[in-house]
């Protein structure tokens, strides 16, 4: 099924029912006194968290959604029934936009949130509310107010605490899958992973979300190849693993390897840039041990003072015990 994280909907509260005009008739009662009741409010429409949710696929066919409309008073002073609210169901991570002003109306992260989104008009009044000592036998009454409408947009964002980032190939897939419990497509080809991709990694009693996105080619700011597309959903998060194939790396080109994500980084989303960002050389199962102490000696070299540097095997799990637990304690320092 294809990845949906974008889609725009329209929502219609439910209109007030209308107040009633009616008077007592009854045997013996001759002077029986106004007695029409209130109509019901209408419906609201609300958003809703919902953890079984993991895209906006739904909402791509189905993209209108009413309340119901409040029922109109009657006699006897009986109020009109309330219209039944609408709920929407979204992902968390989901943000919700006003279409009319683009304004942000609210952001979607916490289990069981719920968001007022149209509210539903206002009941009208039977003309039993009109009585007074003057007036003893109102004929007037209001009519129900109408409904919100709203054009909204609901754009997922997901969240995690980390994100991994990389040119095509680099193991990302590999290593959110070693790490975590996701259950990643793992191939030697280009862009394995079409849609982003969330794992929790867990040791004892504390744990982490983890992110994989598409692989980031040269030109992915101005449209070339898909990662560019998922990028956005990195941007909740904390830390970001920049992975690189080791094998690729020969003495002049370590550099320009690093500079091709960067640059689509910065020109990309300068706050998504701004995320603090560890070096992960991946595939050291593939180079011989002189091969690889050579290039550690290689690396510390190029790497600045408080670059954080790892390397690793993610298909073989080589330090990726040692990245898990350093990860943990560098993100609940964060929390704290």
């Amino acid at each position: 099924m294809k990845f949906v994280d974008s889609v725009t909907i329209h929502v219609s509260a439910g209109n007030g029912g209308n107040g009633c005009i009616s008077f007592r008739r009854e045997k013996f009662i001759p002077k029986g006194g106004p007695d029409g009741g209130d109509g019901g409010d209408g419906g609201n429409i609300w958003i809703i968290s919902d953890l079984n949710m993991n895209s906006l696929t739904d909402y791509k066919i189905k993209k209108i959604f009413y309340a119901e409309n409040g029922k109109n008073g009657s006699g006897s002073n009986s109020s009109g029934k309330k219209g039944k609210d609408t709920f929407i169901k979204v992902p968390l991570g989901t943000r919700i936009f006003n279409n009319e002003n683009k304004s942000i109306i609210s952001d979607i992260i916490y289990k069981n949130q719920k968001i007022l989104i149209a509210k539903g008009g206002w009941h009208g009044l039977g003309n039993s509310r009109f009585k007074s000592s003057t007036n003893r036998t109102p004929r007037k009454k209001t009519n129900g107010t109408i409904g919100e409408y709203k054009i909204i947009s609901l754009e997922l964002i997901l969240i995690a605490d980390v994100g991994t980032l990389g040119l095509p190939n680099s193991g990302k897939s590999t290593l959110t899958s070693s790490l975590s419990n996701a259950k990643t497509k793992i191939n030697n080809y280009p862009f394995t992973t079409l849609n982003p991709i969330l794992g929790t990694v867990q040791i004892k009693k504390k744990k982490f979300i983890i992110a994989d996105i598409p692989g980031i080619i040269q030109g992915a700011s101005s449209g070339v190849g898909l990662g560019i597309k998922f990028l956005k959903h990195l941007s909740r998060c904390k830390l970001l693993l920049h992975i690189i194939d080791i094998t690729t790396i020969k003495k002049k080109n370590i550099n320009k390897i690093r500079s091709i994500i960067l640059k689509e980084l910065k020109n990309f989303n300068k706050s998504l840039f701004n995320i603090p960002r560890w070096l992960i050389f991946n595939k050291i199962d593939s180079l011989r041990k002189k091969k690889i102490i050579k290039l550690m000696v290689y690396i510390k070299k190029r790497m600045k003072k408080n670059q954080k540097y790892y390397l690793i095997s993610a298909k073989k799990k080589i330090g990726t015990r040692k990245l898990s637990k350093d990860i943990i304690k560098y993100l609940y320092k964060k929390y704290i």
